[in-house]
């Protein structure tokens, strides 16, 4: 099972959040991954707190025969595709691309900015995982071993999400 999450909280040039996830989708055969169930769209305050417009987020279930490493660089490309660009940290941005989990793998980076699956902070952020367990009920974290709902219940009501209703941040 690969995973992707899907944020953006500035328009591309495409348009809103909203069309840059659907422009991205329709691209995804032509970069050798299909597109099997994509989450409900949640709305989330930017992390960490700032003054940055709000986030659209989303989840994928996608399948592909790239590699993990060649599917993140395929990733980077889209993201720059749709006028991502990469700088400061948590910058607000048209497009974020995560590869969340990569079947059962995991890889612990031997340095900053190396691939780590799955994705290192996935269990910490409720807008992933809500996203996650739309599309995926029955994942379970690689190494804890947890499942998505219960990782899920451990965050409580932190992290304000609420679902896309076609106003604002669209």
């Amino acid at each position: 099972m690969i995973l992707l999450a899907f944020g953006g909280n500035l328009p591309s040039p495409v348009g809103p959040p909203v069309a840059t996830f659907a422009a991205v989708c329709g691209r995804f055969e032509g970069y050798r991954i299909t597109l099997r169930r994509l989450s409900a769209l949640y709305i989330s305050t930017p992390q960490p707190t700032s003054d940055q417009p709000d986030f659209v987020n989303a989840v994928a279930l996608v399948e592909t025969a790239l590699p993990p490493l060649d599917l993140l660089a395929t990733l980077q490309r889209i993201e720059g595709e749709f006028g991502r660009l990469r700088g400061e940290r948590w910058a607000a941005r048209p497009l974020d691309l995560d590869l969340l989990a990569y079947d059962e793998r995991i890889y612990v980076p031997a340095a900053p900015g190396e691939l780590a699956l799955p994705h290192p902070r996935l269990h910490l952020r409720r807008f992933v995982l809500r996203p996650l367990a739309d599309v995926a009920p029955g994942w379970r974290h690689p190494v804890s071993g947890l499942p998505v709902e219960r990782l899920l219940a451990a965050l409580g009501e932190a992290q304000p999400l609420r679902p896309y209703r076609g106003m604002g941040a669209d």
